[in-house]
């Protein structure tokens, strides 16, 4: 039984422990993937959300759309991603998205996106789009994150319309954290989308993530983890939460390697069919090596 952390209330030291320092990847494919982006207009998480595995993804030619323009209506405290007024949808970026997949030759494509609360769906028809419009170039699998529609679960619904081989969303940390941590987010109502999608689609892998180290106990993560097998979410992933500035929530402490194995191997007896943890995992880093075996037939691998 792993014992409960203790959190120290004072910010930990800047600098990083050793196990969150990595080399630069060696190669021209990170040149490659964000010249082509450039050139086809296109946002990704990578760059929006400053995620440390971007040169990694990059030099492997691949990387996580971010549809919906590159302004968020919802000022969560751990997202570096620009709030505002967001843009006018593109009517061609599902044709640019699936023409950059094409030319990735990616077999597993991520699709996520802002939050859209100023859209009557939340975007979700233009998440359907996407899904098409790369199924139809690429023949690829499809992988959405998408927000929680302020609980519409027809917005959900119509996302569902284009079978996404994975549906993820991410809890992101425990319920006593979201008003610092997902600021207008509701930790019931992302537990419910999850839900529903199980339910209107059951053969749809399910998969949702949490970041670590914003001042979560042990048992306060084990109790979302069972809240999110009671839901039959399949898919885990569980990183370490690093402050992309200043202003945004500090870290309250890094977890070591060792932990978020043995969180790992914990999270496995609860039943889920697969587990990722590691202080640089995040929901898309390696998606298809994390469904691969049940992404297509629905089956738990």
């Amino acid at each position: 039984m792993l014992p409960l952390p203790t959190v120290d209330p004072n910010v930990p030291s800047r600098r990083l422990p050793s196990w969150l320092k990595r080399r630069l990847p060696r190669g021209n494919g990170n040149f490659y993937t964000q010249e082509l982006l450039r050139e086809l207009r296109l946002e990704t998480v990578c760059e929006n959300a400053r995620c440390p595995n971007r040169p990694e993804c990059y030099s492997r030619r691949t990387a996580t759309f971010m549809i919906l323009g590159n302004v968020c209506t919802r000022p969560c405290g751990f997202c570096s991603v620009a709030k505002g007024l967001p843009q006018e949808l593109e009517d061609d970026e599902p044709a640019r998205v699936a023409e950059a997949a094409y030319r990735l030759g990616l077999k597993h494509v991520v699709i996520t996106s802002v939050t859209r609360d100023d859209l009557p769906d939340g975007g979700a028809d233009h998440f359907r789009r996407c899904v098409v419009a790369v199924r139809a170039r690429t023949g690829a699998a499809v992988e959405v994150l998408t927000p929680d529609f302020l609980g519409d679960r027809s917005a959900v619904d119509r996302v569902l319309e284009a079978a996404p081989e994975v549906y993820n969303h991410n809890m992101e940390t425990v319920p006593r954290l979201y008003k610092k941590v997902r600021g207008r987010a509701s930790y019931q109502r992302s537990l419910d989308l999850l839900a529903h999608v199980k339910r209107r689609a059951p053969a749809t892998v399910t998969k949702s993530g949490l970041m670590l180290g914003l001042g979560e106990t042990t048992e306060e993560l084990l109790d979302v983890l069972a809240d999110l097998r009671a839901v039959d979410c399949d898919t885990l992933t569980l990183g370490q939460y690093l402050a992309p500035t200043l202003k945004h929530v500090p870290v309250a402490r890094f977890v070591p390697p060792a932990e978020f194995d043995a969180l790992a191997a914990l999270a496995r007896t609860l039943g889920f069919a697969k587990v990722v943890a590691g202080p640089f995992v995040r929901s898309s880093y390696h998606a298809d090596e994390m469904v691969e075996g049940h992404a297509h037939s629905g089956t738990p691998a």
